[in-house]
């Protein structure tokens, strides 16, 4: 039950090009030896049909003059005859044949009672000497009965057919190592860059950073195609190494200060007794120092979804529904602060993910809350199929430097990093306008600022 299994697992074994160069050859045998079988028949046939033709010409002559009882003609060059009676005695021959006898015992008979006796004298292959092609019949003269057989000598055809098998021969041979040798050097360019790719992948797994296939630009096969989906397999490998780097930087430098200032906290609590009021207040400290680190995982770990995910979840949502889900877990908030918040909202239909889009809008209200001052306005229009959200207050603006690094990972504007905020809110709305194909842009007015979320919609 293993035996057929061998041939196959040995074949596996073998390089691509050493089954490829294989596969060729055996199938140009195929191809060869079918077409050379095809011509030799061919040849064969029509010197065979030329021979017989011949043959049966003389036998005929033959015949017409025993029946007369005249002298038997010399016939054509390389031809023979012999008649023999009914008997087997040979009553005439031609001299090269002398007292051989062509007929066998069995043919004899069969030719008295009247067949037609054909048969070749000696082979093709290999050669031997006075081939013949004999016909044999009965032919009746004066009553008695007489066994005509008409020869021709097959040499020339002989001779024509084992060359044409040398000829043929020959120009297979010629023609497979050829047809292998193309095989071979189209299988080893065809898969060259196949191994330029694995040297490639290589070299990617000994730590080289920012590798790139060298795939040409010209071509549009399977191979270059390939090419490009492992350029694109490795870019997304990058990024996703990248971002993992990121999250691991951010977080480590983030998370430091928080978890510093708690274990700050604990240690002056114990150096010393506490009294009841000395020990809330340093819970409640560890309290915000914790809430502070809950927002900042939950912020690190949305844009790391965010900027994970292959694709959007677009569904039709009123754009007016979304505002206001967006502006109201803010509004006990302005309230608190004496500040106005207000919005205004066209009231279509959008095309948008709405999972992300309505925190990046809390972002941008919390952001003009945090930061600035006087009424926060939000205007939400659609025009030509894209979605812009405008977030304005009546504060100072940012300071022009900060304007080119606003939507940074963890950019403050104030010098200390232990302001309020983790730095990441203007960063995830930034990421939510990539990833929807649009834009997110900020800057100054003469009374305040602007953040301005383009999406398409």
């Amino acid at each position: 039950m293993t035996l057929p299994g061998r041939p196959r697992a040995w074949s596996r074994r073998l390089p691509v090009v050493t089954r490829l160069v294989l596969a060729v050859a055996i199938t140009m045998s195929l191809v060869l030896a079918g077409a050379a079988g095809l011509v030799y028949w061919r040849v064969k046939t029509a010197l065979d049909l030329q021979l017989n033709d011949d043959l049966s010409t003389y036998q005929h002559s033959l015949d017409q003059v025993v029946r007369r009882g005249e002298d038997l003609p010399p016939g054509p060059s390389g031809s023979l005859h012999q008649v023999l009676d009914a008997h087997g005695r040979i009553l005439s021959s031609s001299h090269a044949l002398r007292h051989q006898l062509l007929l066998t015992p069995a043919e004899l008979g069969a030719a008295t009672r009247g067949a037609t006796i054909r048969r070749d004298v000696g082979s093709l292959l290999p050669i031997t000497s006075d081939t013949l092609r004999l016909r044999a019949k009965r032919v009746t003269a004066d009553g008695q009965t007489r066994i005509v057989i008409a020869a021709v000598r097959r040499g020339h055809r002989d001779e024509a057919l084992r060359e044409l098998l040398a000829q043929l021969a020959l120009a297979s041979g010629l023609t497979l190592i050829a047809a292998s040798y193309v095989g071979y050097r189209t299988a080893r360019a065809a898969l060259r860059p196949v191994e330029r790719y694995r040297s490639g992948a290589a070299t990617l797994a000994d730590g080289t950073q920012h590798l790139r296939l060298d795939v040409p630009d010209d071509r549009d096969d399977e191979i270059t195609r390939l090419g490009h989906t492992l350029n694109h397999m490795l870019d997304r490998l990058e990024a996703s190494a990248e971002r993992e780097r990121r999250f691991v930087a951010d977080a480590s430098h983030e998370l430091r200060t928080p978890l510093t200032l708690i274990r700050a906290e604990l240690d002056v609590a114990l150096h010393r007794p506490r009294s009841a009021d000395e020990l809330t207040d340093t819970l409640r400290s560890m309290d915000s120092e914790v809430q502070r680190l809950i927002d900042l995982s939950n912020a690190l770990l949305d844009l790391e979804e965010l900027g994970s995910t292959n694709h959007l979840t677009r569904a039709p949502v009123s754009l007016a529904d979304l505002v206001d889900a967006a502006l109201a877990p803010h509004q006990r908030t302005a309230e608190r602060a004496a500040r106005d918040l207000t919005a205004e909202a066209a009231e279509v239909t959008v095309h948008v993910d709405a999972r992300w889009l309505r925190p990046a809008i809390g972002n941008l209200i919390d952001n003009a809350l945090r930061h600035g001052h006087g009424t926060v306005h939000l205007t939400a229009t659609v025009h030509d199929g894209r979605l812009r959200l405008c977030v304005t207050d009546e504060g100072s603006g940012f300071p022009p430097e900060f304007l080119p690094r606003a939507f940074d990972r963890f950019a403050r504007a104030e010098a200390s990093r232990t302001g309020e905020g983790s730095g990441l809110g203007l960063a995830f709305v930034q990421a939510v306008a990539t990833t929807h194909g649009g834009t997110a842009h900020a800057a100054n007015t003469g009374h305040g600022t602007v953040i301005t979320l383009d999406v398409p919609c």
